[in-house]
């Protein structure tokens, strides 16, 4: 049975000596402005992931994933020993997509406020399309009863046809 709370307290160590590593001890000049963001291990405690993102461009993303590729030794190490775990994890760095979803969000949001502006400049100019309100208001029932009841006894038997009750107009001739 795994303990899931230790293998989150184990990650949540591997995040902390990690980027105090990289801010301190790695002096590769290949590594750019590099946040851990997230760690994860798994429930045997054999296998670390390690989150990370990168700011600049493309270039210099590359550049400090060689560097973390290269560092990965030393970091293990450090892990081991500031952890004190029997086996010391694995290190796997995997760039976090955080930033990229991020301005995706901001991108569909951008378009989503263009849409609406654009509802309403459309709906600015126009009118409704049939009476201004169209809630009925507490006097009104009582005239359309009445028209009601007018409409009914004025068209009652005119067409000189004898209904039977069903609606149905029956003719003896």
């Amino acid at each position: 049975m795994t303990d899931t709370a230790r293998a989150r307290k184990l990650a949540d160590r591997i995040r902390v000596v990690v980027a105090e590593m990289l801010q301190r001890r790695i002096k590769d000049p290949r590594l750019g402005y590099v946040t851990i963001t997230d760690t994860r291990v798994t429930g045997d405690l054999r296998e670390a992931t390690v989150f990370y993102t990168v700011l600049g461009d493309d270039e210099e993303r590359v550049a400090s994933a060689a560097a973390l590729e290269s560092a990965k030794g030393v970091l293990r190490s450090e892990v081991g020993r500031q952890t004190g775990v029997r086996f010391t994890p694995s290190l796997t760095f995997v760039p976090d997509a955080l930033p990229d979803n991020a301005r995706t969000i901001d991108d569909l949001l951008a378009k989503a406020k263009a849409a609406d502006a654009q509802v309403r400049r459309a709906s600015s100019d126009a009118t409704y399309a049939g009476d201004a309100d169209p809630y009925r208001k507490p006097g009104e029932d009582a005239e359309e009863a009445a028209e009601a009841e007018e409409a009914a006894e004025g068209s009652g038997a005119a067409d000189g046809d004898s209904t039977d009750g069903t609606g149905k107009g029956s003719s003896d001739a």
